[in-house]
Order: C-alpha cells, then sequence, then structure tokens
C-alpha cells in the first residue's frame, strides 16, 4: 500500500484527478486555479501539495513552503478511514462541524454552498480510496 500523503500517494491523486471528468471537467467549467495541501493536524506545516490550474492538476509533491490556498487537516486514524470509505456531503459537514476535518486555509463553508465546487472536491475524497 502506498504511504498516505508521499510522494507517489500525492502523485497517484494527480493523475486520478485528471482522469475523473466529474473532478477536472467540472472544476475546468469555472476556471478553478488552485493550491491544495494536505497533512496531519498535529503537524505545523502539510506534508504534500498539488496545483490545479483551470480545473486539471498540473503538479504535485511533498510539500516545499508553497502558499496553500485550501490546507486540509485530520488525524492519521481518520485520514486513512477516510482513504477506505470515503466522506460524502453529509459526512464531511459532520467531519468538520466535529473538528475531525480542519480547513487551516480554504472557506469550507463557501465551498460547500457552491455545487459547482462542492460536489469535485467530495467527488476528490472517492478518488483518494482508490489510490493503492
Amino acid at each position: 500500500m502506498i504511504e498516505l500523503f508521499s510522494e507517489q500517494w500525492i502523485n497517484e491523486l494527480k493523475e486520478l484527478w485528471n482522469k475523473t471528468p466529474e473532478v477536472s471537467d467540472k472544476l475546468a467549467e469555472i476556471n478553478f486555479n488552485s493550491t491544495i495541501a494536505c497533512g496531519f493536524k498535529e503537524d505545523e506545516k502539510p506534508l504534500c501539495v498539488f496545483v490545479v490550474k483551470d480545473g486539471k492538476a498540473v503538479s504535485a509533491g511533498l510539500y516545499n513552503d508553497e502558499v496553500a490556498d485550501w490546507d486540509m487537516r485530520a488525524s492519521r486514524k481518520d485520514w486513512e478511514k477516510w482513504s477506505k470509505k470515503p466522506l460524502t456531503m453529509v459526512s464531511m459537514g459532520i467531519a468538520v462541524a466535529t473538528g475531525k476535518l480542519k480547513f487551516v486555509k480554504g472557506d469550507f463553508k463557501a465551498m460547500i454552498k457552491n455545487p459547482s465546487m462542492a460536489e469535485p472536491f467530495v467527488k476528490s475524497f472517492e478518488l483518494m480510496s482508490k489510490i493503492s
């Protein structure tokens, strides 16, 4: 199994992202550009990052002090659980409300209210479950 948030893991996510029209094409429709980071809540900095331009993931790797637009954190236990059973729209709202999923950067409330962003975002968690 690929180590969570390793360079190999984030590059697998990048490839899956670009091959999934419900994510990349939907975000391209709204000219979505963003630098997205992920990591563990207890760490000072995220572990990995990927850059999205017009909906497509154009680069991915280990975090190297990039300025993130989105920085998502959770415990290792929760990330591992979600990588097996992805979050849904409802369970994501619960995870955020209970503090299991923390947005160090990014406006979760605005994003989740916007279907053109929310649906691809939730779908990206499903992609994480496909990384082996």
